[in-house]
């Protein structure tokens, strides 16, 4: 269920897609109102593909994210698990682009402040080692960072936060650094606070705002993938929020 609305119908491109057919089928009817809503539909496909756009809702998102220069207070780096390229061939199952981006963040975190580390994420699929355990081992090999503690459970952002939140509650831990991308952030922090832990976002680039050239107005698959990220975060909040 939770797939189907953050990345079905109430995402883009199916929802404005959806619509077009609708406004196509209510045209054999009403002519006018069809060819306004499937019009309307694709004006707003057209804009979420552009540069302009896309970076606009994406600092949106991120602006969320309150600025914290004092991380002196922190006790852990928790450090969420992303994405994987599933194994093909003789190839095992490895972290992905994301994933990757997120370990140079920990690096960073790690090289800064010497905290203990956490990676948090369970099994995606029919993947047999659980994503905390791939970022453990890359840690571990190739950044020679060493990881405290594995949370494995995990399917979620919010069960990122409520098994970690679990187990570093043993250990008396409760101000955390969290590690991931700037779009991610505030649904992150939301989760970890709403179990009871007080976070210090690592800092992570933002996205340039890009709306000074006529390029930045016209459609590109990267925006598309952006504005799809964001209001797939944008959705994830309210569902939490709504749930949670």
């Amino acid at each position: 269920m939770r797939s189907l609305v953050a990345q079905g119908f109430l995402a883009p491109p199916a929802l404005f897609v959806s619509i077009c057919v609708l406004g196509a089928l209510v045209a054999l009817v009403w002519p006018r109102i069809g060819i306004a809503i499937a019009l309307a539909s694709s004006l707003c496909l057209f804009a979420l593909t552009t540069p302009a756009l896309s970076s606009y809702l994406t600092r949106q998102l991120e602006a969320e994210i309150l600025a914290s220069t004092d991380l002196g207070s922190a006790q852990a780096i928790v450090v969420l698990g992303a994405d994987v390229q599933s194994a093909e061939g003789n190839i095992p199952d490895r972290l992905g682009a994301q994933s990757l981006e997120r370990l140079l963040f920990t690096a960073d975190a790690y090289d800064r402040l010497h905290l203990p580390v956490v990676v948090s994420g369970g099994q995606l699929g029919a993947m047999q080692p659980a994503l905390a355990e791939m970022m453990k081992v890359a840690l571990e090999r190739y950044f020679k960072i060493p990881v405290t503690w594995t949370e494995n459970e995990s399917q979620t952002t919010y069960e990122n936060a409520f098994y970690t939140a679990r187990l570093l509650r043993n250990q008396h831990i409760h101000t955390i650094v969290v590690v991931t991308q700037a779009r991610d952030l505030p649904r992150a922090i939301w989760s970890f606070e709403r179990v009871g832990l007080r976070v210090l976002p690592w800092p992570a680039p933002h996205t340039p705002l890009d709306a000074n050239r006529i390029e930045d107005f016209l459609p590109d698959a990267r925006s598309f993938q952006a504005s799809f990220s964001t209001v797939h975060e944008l959705l994830g909040i309210l569902y939490y929020r709504l749930r949670y």
